[in-house]
């Protein structure tokens, strides 16, 4: 692999789509209650497994979410050390981050996750929408507006989202089908 001065370039990674069954098989029996989700992209790899269910009543669902918050903790604390070897093999591996999370009932916290920057230009109507954003108070910053709004395409057009990344899976497949030229 080579290293060019912008980084790991995405042709010199190497592919990832054996993450979540090695994952699986490297995870520790008891963590999560099933295979965790496991969410690839160019720089990171995101893990996030369902932990055991409480038991017990709860007088309300604020004390069922604060018990929920507070055993996804006891989790991060207690796998801390095994969490960072299994990344460091991982990162290794994949060449890429590795970030985790659990899920706890209707509780989901992420931890060791990356904020990536990315670099755009925009043109003055594009600005004026992230300023009103800011002026609105729905956001920070332009960074805040511009985060937000992609989330919200991101919930609002999932389907199709997930219908593009299919189809660009079957071209990378035929394009591995192709001639060999070389």
């Amino acid at each position: 692999m080579r290293r060019s001065w912008g980084g790991w370039q995405q042709g010199d990674l190497p592919p990832a789509t054996d993450a979540a069954a090695w994952f699986a098989g490297r995870l520790p029996d008891g963590w999560f209650t099933g295979a965790p989700e496991v969410v690839v992209d160019r720089e990171e790899i995101l893990v996030v497994g369902e932990l055991p269910p409480l038991e017990g009543e709860f007088d309300d669902d604020a004390a069922r979410a604060a018990a929920e918050s507070g055993r996804i903790s006891r989790f991060r604390e207690q796998t801390r050390d095994e969490r960072i070897e299994i990344a460091r093999q991982a990162e290794h591996r994949y060449r890429r981050k590795v970030a985790w999370g659990a899920r706890l009932g209707g509780t989901r916290e992420l931890f060791t996750t990356l904020s990536v920057p990315v670099m755009t230009r925009l043109k003055q109507p594009e600005r004026k929408v992230l300023d009103t954003l800011v002026a609105a108070g729905v956001a920070r910053s332009r960074s805040d507006a511009l985060a937000w709004a992609v989330r919200l395409v991101g919930e609002h057009a999932d389907t199709w989202l997930t219908e593009l990344r299919e189809a660009m899976a079957k071209v990378d497949d035929l394009r591995a089908q192709g001639p060999d030229l070389s």
